[in-house]
């Protein structure tokens, strides 16, 4: 593993371990706030909410994002060392991850991000040989509009209806696998435009400094001093600003809390790279196989939401809503851990993940042998 860039995957590591304790919330509590919503609301349930939005939340979004933006840069040039036409693979792909997506949204998450990756990824596919310095530019501004975006969003976002809590409630406490599935078919179809909207324009942003990201040679490079300079500017005051924005939106009334820990999200995320940087060294053997797993990062993020989804469903363990906060992250973390050791053995006997396996035919379909 020394031969080869380690940021990458550490990078993927973390990100999966953010995002399952942002996107469990919903999963296991009403759609309609989250953990706010949560019946339980112990010390260590305000604690675990409060560390949860101020570290995680939009934050590991933007790492999945950037390391969509990576991903694509090496398929490039795996499809040059190869010889291959990358448009129709890249096609594919975007097929493929747009399959997975609406199978993911109806039956286990509503909020998969597979199928707004899929759009977005295809119109980064136009932008993938711009230079890096016009990738930096134009994510940057991205990522600003966002912001303006959130902050509107966060004063017009309706309250869901009572009728259509109750049902939530009905569905998801009592109702069969499929009645529980047209329900998460119908919530996934009314969040893709919110998504694409509130999430996908900063997404699209953290594309292009992925990408640039590989170009410039930084992702190769962890102690490229920009790294370090990202870690020493912007994590500390990125993580205690977006703590601040946290307690603003828990603890008091003020309607623009979620809005400032969109703003805040970005600085800390700046931050999260640069750590990753720092850490990114050659692993011992146990790091390495964690590592592996989350190489597999597909199979763990739709393994996560399979798993809990059945833990909390009323079809299967019937925890959902029944359990606070503090909980659930424990849960979410858990299952987590046992996907990679899962995921380890599988490795040892397979090139990739179960997932993995099938985006990668659907990928390839129609392109043996086509050469550029």
């Amino acid at each position: 593993m020394a031969d080869r860039a380690l940021m990458p995957d550490y990078l993927r590591l973390l990100a999966l371990f953010g995002i399952v304790v942002v996107n469990v919330q919903f999963i296991a509590f009403p759609s309609d706030g989250g953990f706010f919503s949560a019946s339980s609301q112990m010390p260590a349930d305000q604690v675990a909410t409060w560390l949860v939005n101020g570290i995680a939340t939009l934050k590991t979004y933007g790492l999945f994002s950037f390391m969509f933006g990576v991903g694509l840069a090496f398929q490039i040039r795996s499809a040059e060392r190869r010889g291959l036409r990358f448009g129709k693979l890249y096609r594919n792909r975007m097929l493929g991850l747009t399959l997975l997506g609406i199978l993911h949204g109806v039956f286990f998450f509503f909020g998969d991000i597979l199928v707004i990756y899929a759009i977005l990824g295809t119109l980064l596919y136009f932008w993938r040989d711009w230079p890096v310095r016009r990738l930096v530019k134009v994510g940057a501004v991205l990522l600003v509009v966002q912001l303006l975006i959130a902050g509107a969003l966060s004063l017009v976002t309706p309250e869901m209806p009572d009728d259509l809590a109750a049902f939530e409630r009905a569905v998801m406490t009592g109702g069969s696998f499929w009645e529980v599935a047209q329900y998460r078919g119908i919530s996934f179809a009314i969040f893709l435009p919110f998504g694409l909207l509130y999430q996908g324009i900063s997404a699209l942003g953290w594309f292009c400094l992925g990408l640039a990201a590989v170009k410039s040679g930084m992702i190769d490079n962890a102690a490229h001093p920009l790294w370090a300079r990202a870690r020493r500017v912007c994590l500390i005051p990125g993580v205690v600003l977006s703590l601040a924005a946290s307690a603003v939106w828990q603890w008091t009334d003020s309607p623009f809390g979620d809005a400032l820990v969109a703003i805040a999200a970005p600085i800390a995320t700046l931050g999260y790279l640069g750590l990753i940087a720092a850490i990114a060294r050659p692993p011992g053997p146990w790091m390495a196989r964690l590592l592996k797993a989350g190489g597999a990062s597909l199979s763990v993020y739709l393994g996560q939401s399979i798993v809990l989804s059945f833990l909390f469903a009323g079809y299967g363990f019937g925890l959902w809503d029944a359990v606070g906060p503090a909980t659930v992250v424990l849960i979410a973390l858990t299952v987590t851990l046992l996907l990679m050791f899962v995921l380890t053995l599988w490795l040892s006997r397979f090139p990739m993940g179960p997932f993995e396996v099938i985006l990668r035919r659907i990928t390839r379909a129609g392109t043996r042998g086509a050469t550029t």
